[in-house]
């Protein structure tokens, strides 16, 4: 018999609601028009879109206006970095983190590549930044370019982005936000936040994989990636993916509507299932920032084993973790966050993320608890690996 699955590995993907899918399905069907056509039919279909702009919108506190449909993050991202580099020119400086994914990561080292200066700013061994760092990297910029993730994607350490974004702006920088794994978590509110660009994706929060976002605020200017049609008000070039933009506007009503219960539900849930890892299983440590953390998110290190053993050994049982980024997953090396956190060398390699959702319930929290702790155990107990250990051994 198939063991039950239980899905904590959210962070990496979510299933899309029920609703969402619901109100997708007429797109695929009898209302197959080009929003971009200009006869009643298209028109009709145009208005599908513009509603869902106005959800998306609302989701960010924004202006339809300031909302461009994109594929994913990947391409919001890189829109929002390689195309106001673009825009400025040969001249341009980029800042990053080190903890970034790697859809803000890469384009950055590709502007390297190309002649730009790029730098990564360190974090401390909570995951946190430090802004004095960043002002630093300021001084005396022209043309620069800020990217500082609105929550990380591995530990949940959510970025004093409206602060980072303050110094940005006072610098003259441009300032954008990865908000894919904030989206939907934790409000995001584009009239406090003066962020001039930030990123989202669909499937993240529910939506379907294939649809994201990029809000660009009034003002903003930056060179297309997408080049062709007149979409989007030029700003990115392709027919509109309308059952997905309809999906993601829908995602972004029901996120909003339920974000505060949920917040309370999610959190109530990490924290008890935190507290029972520590309480069942020795040598182990929680990554992060206790504090200032997505109420979805537990990363936790198990010292002297390795990370992917406990993935496959939980999936047997039917529990979904991972060892960090999905985008990052078919690497065995340890994760660049978990690095540049400086977690120490016993435990780099075992680390777990554990990501809920709106589905995740209090029956699996159990049944995770149940199954963990041997599993842990039982890898131990084959490890030659443990406390006294000679670092050089374990790659350290």
């Amino acid at each position: 018999m198939e063991p039950k699955t239980v899905y904590l590995d959210n962070n990496a993907t979510t299933r899309t609601a029920p609703e969402v899918t619901e109100a997708m399905m007429p797109y695929f069907g009898e209302l197959y028009g080009n929003p971009s056509s200009m006869h009643a039919f298209g028109g009709r279909i145009g208005k599908a879109v513009s509603e869902a702009r106005e959800k998306v919108a609302d989701f960010f506190n924004a202006h339809p206006e300031e909302i461009v449909f994109t594929s994913c993050a990947t391409e919001s991202d890189n829109t929002a970095i390689r195309g106001t580099a673009e825009y400025f020119g040969k001249t341009s400086k980029f800042i990053t983190t080190a903890v970034e994914h790697p859809a803000v990561l890469q384009p950055g080292r590709r502007l390297r590549a190309m002649g730009h200066e790029c730098v990564e700013l360190p974090v401390d061994s909570l995951g946190r930044l430090d802004l004095d760092r960043l002002r630093s990297e300021l001084k005396g910029t022209k043309n620069a370019i800020v990217s500082i993730m609105w929550a990380n994607n591995e530990t949940g350490t959510v970025f004093p982005v409206a602060e980072a974004a303050a110094i940005a702006k006072e610098a003259g920088a441009i300032f954008h936000t990865d908000a894919v794994q904030a989206a939907g978590k934790i409000p995001l509110d584009m009239q406090a936040v003066p962020a001039d660009m930030a990123s989202i994706s669909g499937h993240k929060f529910h939506a379907p994989k294939g649809v994201g976002a990029l809000f660009a605020r009034r003002g903003t200017r930056f060179k297309p990636f997408m080049l062709g049609g007149h979409q989007e008000g030029g700003r990115r070039a392709g027919t509109d993916n309308v059952p997905y933009i309809v999906g993601l506007g829908k995602a972004c009503e029901i996120a909003k509507a339920a974000m505060e219960d949920e917040n309370r539900r999610l959190a109530a849930m990490r924290d008890r299932l935190e507290k029972g890892i520590l309480a069942t299983c020795p040598d182990v440590r929680v990554n992060g920032d206790p504090e200032h953390r997505l109420p979805n998110t537990l990363n936790v290190a198990f010292e002297y084993i390795e990370g992917e053993a406990i993935v496959y050994r939980l999936s047997d049982e039917g529990i979904c973790v991972s060892t960090g980024s999905a985008c990052a997953s078919g690497s065995l090396d340890p994760s660049h966050v978990i690095r540049a956190m400086g977690v120490p060398f016993t435990a780099v390699h075992g680390s777990i993320r554990f990501s809920l959702s709106r589905y995740t319930t209090d029956a699996e929290i159990d049944y995770t608890l149940e199954k963990l702790p041997p599993i842990v155990k039982g890898l131990r107990a084959l490890s030659p690996f443990g406390p006294g250990m000679d670092p050089t051994t374990f790659g350290g």
